[in-house]
Protein backbone atom coordinates (compact mmCIF):
# COMPACT_ATOMS: atom_id res chain seq x y z
CA UNK A 1 0.00 0.00 0.00
CA UNK A 2 1.65 3.30 -0.58
CA UNK A 3 1.49 6.48 1.37
CA UNK A 4 -1.71 8.51 0.27
CA UNK A 5 -1.68 11.93 -1.14
CA UNK A 6 -3.10 13.37 2.68
CA UNK A 7 -2.60 11.47 5.66
CA UNK A 8 -5.44 11.42 8.39
CA UNK A 9 -4.04 12.52 11.90
CA UNK A 10 -6.68 11.74 14.88
CA UNK A 11 -6.64 14.07 17.78
CA UNK A 12 -5.99 12.95 20.94
CA UNK A 13 -7.20 15.11 23.72
CA UNK A 14 -4.50 14.91 26.59
CA UNK A 15 -1.92 13.13 24.42
CA UNK A 16 0.98 14.07 21.61
CA UNK A 17 -1.91 15.56 19.02
CA UNK A 18 -4.29 17.31 21.45
CA UNK A 19 -3.92 20.86 19.68
CA UNK A 20 -4.37 19.49 16.11
CA UNK A 21 -7.41 20.65 14.29
CA UNK A 22 -9.22 23.26 12.28
CA UNK A 23 -9.66 27.13 11.60
CA UNK A 24 -11.51 29.28 9.35
CA UNK A 25 -8.03 29.31 7.18
CA UNK A 26 -7.93 25.49 6.92
CA UNK A 27 -6.01 22.84 9.31
CA UNK A 28 -3.00 23.71 12.17
CA UNK A 29 -0.79 21.13 13.72
CA UNK A 30 0.78 23.01 16.39
CA UNK A 31 2.89 21.74 19.53
CA UNK A 32 6.09 21.96 21.86
CA UNK A 33 8.77 19.94 20.68
CA UNK A 34 12.21 19.77 21.00
CA UNK A 35 15.30 18.54 18.09
CA UNK A 36 18.75 18.23 17.02
CA UNK A 37 20.39 19.75 14.06
CA UNK A 38 20.66 17.80 11.38
CA UNK A 39 23.56 15.65 10.92
CA UNK A 40 24.94 16.09 14.82
CA UNK A 41 26.16 14.03 17.02
CA UNK A 42 28.37 14.10 20.37
CA UNK A 43 28.42 14.38 23.56
CA UNK A 44 27.30 17.89 24.77
CA UNK A 45 23.43 16.74 24.49
CA UNK A 46 21.95 19.04 26.63
CA UNK A 47 23.33 21.89 24.90
CA UNK A 48 22.09 21.23 21.38
CA UNK A 49 18.84 19.85 21.97
CA UNK A 50 16.45 23.03 21.15
CA UNK A 51 13.31 23.50 22.29
CA UNK A 52 10.48 25.27 20.25
CA UNK A 53 6.73 26.52 19.60
CA UNK A 54 5.30 25.28 16.63
CA UNK A 55 2.68 26.21 14.33
CA UNK A 56 2.14 24.75 10.87
CA UNK A 57 -0.71 25.85 8.74
CA UNK A 58 -2.63 24.10 5.63
CA UNK A 59 -5.48 24.91 3.51
CA UNK A 60 -8.71 23.17 3.82
CA UNK A 61 -7.75 20.66 1.41
CA UNK A 62 -4.28 19.70 3.48
CA UNK A 63 -1.60 21.77 1.52
CA UNK A 64 1.21 23.44 3.84
CA UNK A 65 0.70 27.19 3.96
CA UNK A 66 3.29 27.97 6.21
CA UNK A 67 4.81 27.51 9.76
CA UNK A 68 5.82 29.45 12.79
CA UNK A 69 8.58 28.16 14.62
CA UNK A 70 10.50 29.77 17.51
CA UNK A 71 13.06 28.83 19.44
CA UNK A 72 12.57 29.22 23.03
CA UNK A 73 15.90 27.08 24.91
CA UNK A 74 17.80 24.59 25.58
CA UNK A 75 18.07 21.55 28.22
CA UNK A 76 21.17 23.27 29.04
CA UNK A 77 19.72 26.18 29.80
CA UNK A 78 16.52 25.15 31.22
CA UNK A 79 14.65 22.32 30.26
CA UNK A 80 11.37 23.24 32.54
CA UNK A 81 11.88 26.96 31.59
CA UNK A 82 12.12 26.68 27.94
CA UNK A 83 9.06 24.33 27.70
CA UNK A 84 7.02 26.93 29.82
CA UNK A 85 7.94 29.60 27.47
CA UNK A 86 6.88 27.25 24.32
CA UNK A 87 3.82 26.56 25.94
CA UNK A 88 3.06 30.19 26.39
CA UNK A 89 3.78 31.33 23.04
CA UNK A 90 1.78 28.47 21.64
CA UNK A 91 -1.25 29.23 23.48
CA UNK A 92 -1.30 32.68 22.01
CA UNK A 93 -0.86 31.45 18.67
CA UNK A 94 -3.71 29.13 18.98
CA UNK A 95 -5.72 31.76 20.38
CA UNK A 96 -5.09 33.63 17.40
CA UNK A 97 -6.36 31.45 15.25
CA UNK A 98 -10.42 32.02 14.17
CA UNK A 99 -13.05 29.83 14.84
CA UNK A 100 -10.32 27.22 16.30
CA UNK A 101 -11.77 23.51 16.76
CA UNK A 102 -9.75 20.44 17.82
CA UNK A 103 -10.27 17.65 16.36
CA UNK A 104 -9.03 15.12 12.91
CA UNK A 105 -6.91 16.64 10.36
CA UNK A 106 -5.79 15.31 7.24
CA UNK A 107 -2.95 16.96 5.86
CA UNK A 108 -0.29 16.21 2.55
CA UNK A 109 3.46 15.70 3.38
CA UNK A 110 5.68 18.86 3.51
CA UNK A 111 9.04 19.90 4.72
CA UNK A 112 10.89 22.66 6.46
CA UNK A 113 13.97 23.63 7.88
CA UNK A 114 14.52 25.60 10.31
CA UNK A 115 18.26 26.57 12.14
CA UNK A 116 19.74 23.33 10.89
CA UNK A 117 16.81 21.21 12.03
CA UNK A 118 13.98 19.18 10.21
CA UNK A 119 10.13 19.89 10.74
CA UNK A 120 6.81 18.51 8.78
CA UNK A 121 5.54 14.99 7.75
CA UNK A 122 7.66 13.52 5.66
CA UNK A 123 7.19 9.98 3.95
CA UNK A 124 10.28 7.74 5.09
CA UNK A 125 11.42 4.12 3.26
CA UNK A 126 13.28 1.58 4.86
CA UNK A 127 15.30 0.06 2.23
CA UNK A 128 15.12 -3.12 4.12
CA UNK A 129 11.68 -4.40 3.05
CA UNK A 130 12.11 -8.24 3.88
CA UNK A 131 10.49 -8.41 7.38
CA UNK A 132 6.65 -7.93 8.28
CA UNK A 133 2.94 -8.24 7.23
CA UNK A 134 3.68 -7.35 3.60
CA UNK A 135 0.91 -4.48 4.01
CA UNK A 136 2.93 -1.05 3.88
CA UNK A 137 6.11 -2.42 4.47
CA UNK A 138 8.97 -0.22 4.60
CA UNK A 139 6.33 3.02 4.18
CA UNK A 140 5.51 5.40 5.98
CA UNK A 141 5.41 9.03 7.36
CA UNK A 142 6.46 10.86 10.21
CA UNK A 143 6.15 13.67 11.92
CA UNK A 144 9.95 15.62 12.79
CA UNK A 145 10.49 16.64 14.73
CA UNK A 146 7.69 15.40 16.99
CA UNK A 147 8.61 11.35 16.54
CA UNK A 148 5.11 10.49 15.10
CA UNK A 149 4.96 7.98 12.80
CA UNK A 150 1.97 6.91 10.21
CA UNK A 151 1.62 3.94 8.07
CA UNK A 152 -0.86 1.77 6.61
CA UNK A 153 -3.80 1.48 7.23
CA UNK A 154 -3.64 5.43 7.44
CA UNK A 155 -6.01 5.09 9.96
CA UNK A 156 -4.79 8.49 11.75
CA UNK A 157 -3.62 6.65 14.93
CA UNK A 158 0.43 7.16 15.22
CA UNK A 159 3.29 5.20 16.88
CA UNK A 160 5.99 7.05 18.84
Amino acid sequence: MSVPEVIPIGHEPDHRTSTIGRWRGGQFFASVTAAFPEGWSGDDWQSRKRWYAVLHRFDGAGRHLDSHIRFTGTTAGGEGKAVDAARLLLAEWLDALPERQYQDITIAPFEVRFEGALFGLVVEEDVDEGEGDGEGDGVWAEFHPDGLGFEAPWNGCYDT
